[in-house]
């Protein structure tokens, strides 16, 4: 899972190497952003499953849970779209 992270994460540059002349590079990420985006992944599937639990145990829906599911996803892709611009 991390190299799919990683491979998500990598940005493509062109570099001008002579006249008219460019090269694709490509500039993989800091090892401590694919952690934190592995992590993230994992946090969120452990708040989906602790969300779907709640729903099947108690018949109710938990806004908690479901705000912390929605900053997780908002920090995953902030971190897609931050890394790739």
């Amino acid at each position: 899972m991390r190299n799919f992270i990683k491979k998500a994460l990598t940005r493509t540059v062109s570099v001008r190497v002579g006249r008219g002349k460019t090269r694709q590079v490509e500039l993989p990420p800091n090892k401590k952003l694919v952690y934190g985006m592995y992590s993230a992944i994992v946090a969120l599937i452990c708040l989906t499953i602790l969300e779907a639990t709640y729903i099947y145990a108690l018949r109710s829906f938990s806004n908690e849970i479901f705000a912390a599911i929605s900053i997780v996803v908002g920090t995953i892709l902030g971190a897609f779209f931050g890394q790739k611009a």
